[in-house]
């Protein structure tokens, strides 16, 4: 994947195959290129997967939340010359999707939200940040997942390095909270793109409940539930997210 990781400029990024249509993946909180490898692979054939690496551990700290980072990805994508987007999102990622395209209607061709915040998500607990105890959050990242074998140990290690990294830990804590202050629900009725919703049932960070929320709230959605997987869908079930994903985009066009 190194093969495709590209820098210009303040941008860090992936871009796969230029010239064809964009997906435009947008990572979570602890979100690592890795997360996104399956799709990464499955579709650079035929589209041109692009992945923005987000500053939230660089930016200024006074642009530091959920407008600072839509900002970048509007610049990034006017950098970038991009006229359109289906735009992906996991987690915080799916947050941003969803103000990226309230904001920018004429980019947006679709979108897709997998375990998304936005209307509600249960963070890592009161307990977060707890510094120098690698065995909980080994526990925290698998809970993210229904199968906690999807933790790697190289994600755990990722995920305990920023815990225990002191300003990595505050700008966590400042971006997620503000996360929570951004409720969509009363914006989200405007997002008139063609929305697909891929939920892992035992989501436990944001529920199956949150998912037919936003398939009530969102106007033209489509909603796919993946059994036996958690918060993360792309990487525990990435074939049959993908395979939603390929007839989703198709339809499209």
């Amino acid at each position: 994947m190194n093969k495709y990781l590209k820098q210009e400029g303040e941008y860090h990024y992936i871009e796969t195959t230029p010239g064809k249509e964009v997906i435009l993946l947008l990572h979570g909180l602890f979100g690592a290129l890795s997360n996104f490898e399956d799709i990464i692979n499955d579709f650079k054939d035929d589209y041109n997967v692009v992945v923005p690496i987000l500053p939230i551990m660089e930016m200024p700290m006074k642009k530091l939340g959920l407008s600072g980072l839509v900002a970048y990805i509007e610049g990034f994508v006017e950098f970038k010359s991009i006229d359109e987007v289906n735009v992906l999102g996991n987690s915080l990622g799916g947050h941003l999707a969803q103000l990226y395209a309230l904001s920018n209607p004429e980019k947006v061709k679709s979108i897709i939200l997998t375990g998304s915040s936005g209307l509600f998500e249960n963070a890592m607990g009161n307990t977060f940040p707890k510094r120098g105890d690698y065995e909980f959050i080994k526990k925290k990242t698998e809970s993210v997942f229904y199968d906690p074998k999807t933790a790697t140990k190289e994600l755990v290690d990722e995920v305990f390095d920023t815990v225990n990294d002191r300003m990595k830990a505050l700008r966590v804590v400042i971006t997620a909270k503000s996360a929570v202050r951004n409720n969509l629900e009363d914006k989200i009725k405007k997002i008139a793109a063609p929305t697909l919703l891929i939920w892992g049932r035992e989501d436990d960070i944001t529920p199956a409940f949150v998912a037919e929320k936003f398939h009530e709230l969102i106007p033209n959605t489509r909603l796919e539930f993946i059994e036996k997987c958690g918060h993360a869908p792309m990487m525990e079930r990435p074939k049959e997210f993908n395979s939603i994903l390929k007839e989703f985009l198709e339809n499209q066009n």
